[in-house]
Order: C-alpha cells, then sequence, then structure tokens
C-alpha cells in the first residue's frame, strides 16, 4: 500500500499539482519513453515541425507554461530592491558571477578529462554545449513553486525574478557565446537571440500587458490577477507536463539503449546544483538574511529555466543532438533535487532570523 502523503506546513496553500509534484512529471517522463519507443514515426513528425531552428510545437508548449508566470510578475516592485538587498546581491553574484562558469568547468572537466575514455570528443562537446545552456539559465518559472514550498516572502520572490529576467535578456546570450567559443563550438547568434525572444522577452512583455489590463478594469484591485493566474494556472501545468513527455519522447530511444550515458551526464548536474544551493545558503546565512528570502534566494540559483536551455539546444543543436540531451537529462534531474532541498531548507528554517 502507498503511504499517504502527510501535509506539512510548507504544504500549505499549495495545490495538488505542487504538493505531487515529483510524482505528475516521473510519470510524464516515463509516457514519453515509452511513446518515442513505440511510435517513433509520430515523435519523428512533430520533431519536423519547426522554423528557423526552431521546434513550434515545443515552443507553443513553452508558451502555455510561462505565461501564466509571467502574468504574475510585478516589475513595479522593482522599486523595492533597496529594501532587502543582501538576498537579491546573494542571487545576483551566484547566478550570473559563480553559476554559468562552474558549470562550463564541470562539464570540461568530466567529458574532456573524467570521462575520456567513455565518450567520443565531438559528443563530449555537445554535452558540454548543454551542460553551459542550463548553467546560464537560471530558474524563472518554477521559482514560484519553490518559493511557495519553503515559505518564502512572495514580495520578495517577484523583486528577484523580475531583476533576474531583465539580466536575463541581456546577459544569457553573450555568456553562452563566451562559455561555447571557449570550448570551440560555433555560436549561432541569430538562434540564440531568437530564442531569447521567444522564451524571455515575448512572454514577459505579454504577461505584464496582461496585468496592466487586469489592473487597469479591476482599479488597481490585486486579487484580479491573483483570480486570473488560477483560472489559466492548469495552461501551466499541462504545458510543463506535455513539454517533458515530449522532450523525453525525443530521446527516448538514447536514453533506453544508452542508460549509462544518461547517468553520465546527470553526475556534473546533480554536482552543480548542491554546490550552488549550499554556496548561497551559506553566504545567506552567514549574512544573516531571513529564511523567508534566504530560502528563495537559493532556490533560483539552483533551479534552472531548462524551457530556456532546452530550446536554445534544440535550435542550435537539433532536437537529436547530445546538447538537447543534456538538457533534457537537467530535467530529469532537477525536480527530485530541488525537492530534496526544499525539503532541507524547511528543516533548517530556525537557523536563520526570522523575518
Amino acid at each position: 500500500m502507498a503511504t499517504p502523503h502527510l501535509e506539512t506546513p510548507a504544504d500549505a496553500g499549495l495545490g495538488v499539482f505542487e504538493k505531487w509534484l515529483s510524482i505528475w512529471v516521473a510519470a510524464a517522463i516515463l509516457a514519453g519513453i515509452v511513446i518515442g519507443n513505440v511510435a517513433p514515426d509520430t515523435v519523428a513528425i512533430l520533431a519536423g515541425l519547426e522554423y528557423a531552428s526552431v521546434n513550434l510545437v515545443v515552443a507553443v508548449l513553452i508558451w502555455a507554461m510561462i505565461y501564466p508566470m509571467m502574468v504574475g510578475v510585478d516589475f513595479a516592485s522593482l522599486r523595492h530592491i533597496g529594501d532587502k538587498p543582501k538576498g537579491l546581491v546573494i542571487t545576483v553574484v551566484v547566478n550570473w558571477f559563480i553559476k554559468p562558469f562552474t558549470m562550463a568547468a564541470l562539464g570540461v572537466l568530466f567529458f574532456k578529462y573524467m570521462f575520456a575514455g567513455l565518450i567520443l570528443p565531438d559528443d563530449a562537446e555537445q554535452y558540454i554545449a548543454g551542460l553551459i545552456l542550463l548553467g546560464a539559465a537560471p530558474c524563472t518559472a518554477m521559482v514560484f513553486v519553490w518559493s511557495q514550498m519553503t515559505r518564502g516572502d512572495p514580495a520578495y520572490t517577484l523583486v528577484q525574478v523580475s531583476v533576474n529576467d531583465i539580466i536575463m535578456i541581456f546577459a544569457f546570450a553573450p555568456i553562452v557565446a563566451l562559455l561555447l567559443g571557449v570550448t570551440d563550438i560555433v555560436v549561432p547568434w541569430a538562434t540564440l537571440l531568437l530564442s531569447v525572444a521567444l522564451y524571455v522577452v515575448i512572454p514577459l512583455v505579454a504577461g505584464a500587458l496582461t496585468r496592466r489590463a487586469l489592473l487597469a478594469r479591476s482599479d488597481g484591485d490585486e486579487t484580479a490577477i491573483t483570480a486570473f493566474t488560477g483560472r489559466i494556472k492548469p495552461l501551466s501545468v499541462l504545458g510543463l507536463l506535455l513539454t517533458v513527455i515530449l522532450l523525453f519522447a525525443f530521446q527516448a530511444q538514447t536514453i533506453v539503449t544508452q542508460p549509462l550515458l544518461i547517468a553520465l551526464i546527470a553526475v556534473p548536474i546533480i554536482i552543480q546544483s548542491y554546490g550552488i544551493f549550499f554556496v548561497s545558503y551559506a553566504a545567506a546565512w552567514a549574512w544573516k538574511v531571513p529564511h523567508n528570502v534566504a530560502a528563495p534566494c537559493a532556490l533560483i540559483g539552483t533551479s534552472n529555466f531548462f524551457e530556456l536551455a532546452v530550446a536554445v539546444a534544440i535550435g542550435v543543436f537539433g532536437l537529436g543532438s547530445g546538447a538537447a540531451l543534456a538538457t533534457v537529462v537537467g530535467v530529469l534531474v532537477e525536480v527530485p533535487v530541488m525537492l530534496s532541498l526544499v525539503a532541507f531548507a524547511n528543516r533548517t528554517r530556525s537557523n536563520f532570523p526570522a523575518a
């Protein structure tokens, strides 16, 4: 008999999806692998639906997933940056001055040296490229879920996400280009910039316009935004699950035939995830940041904007590429890792000052 799920304080107010997140995503992964092996011709047709190196099906699903989250981003909250600068400083420093470079370094360490005898050099370059894309894309959409599960300050999380998104618009492509250049991979700037526009700029603008319209119709009542995002939340959930199914369907045969490869790719991702979390969390503890700011601040850097990383990997290197596979493995690893860190953050709440 299955062990019942016991509701903890961190679960309070969470929906069924968030409480059972690992189960839904695991089911989606399994469904994708089955579909990819049972109906490879259908998957090939979906993989061929692309324009300018962007898969249209993936694009629609990612928009569906991100748009509801972007409506909740309040750019007016940027005026509160100076109220609690410590958490924001840690977030920015870790996300943009540490994480991309440590991920690239781990990729080179493992795939050019430690795993050199197990992987062909050309394949190793692809996997390194996928890891770089993950490392340069800090989390956006799922931050709100992780923050809620640790009882984070929702207003401050909005500030962090808003600043992160603005930086990402300008910094993602140059950092990726720099790090890919270091690894001797040709950088297609047009595809990188197109992906940033499609998966960051357009959803942000659409969310901001929707937010403005909702506030105008409700005379500035924020509950209108809460009600709207509540109604369209199933769209985001469906987008996430279908995206996971599709991504694993694209890579299903590789996953089934080369399980060792999946494990090898997962190693640097797991090391990076736990390492970045504990660096951020320890910095917040040392700087006496309140837990409702410290936990989200550490989790933002740990989690990845895998939607963007996967989209760029597909657009730049192709659906069947090693880079795309590496970003998909990032999706596989992220959920259980993040849930374990959420649990750790909740257990260590008493070590931080009160809000």
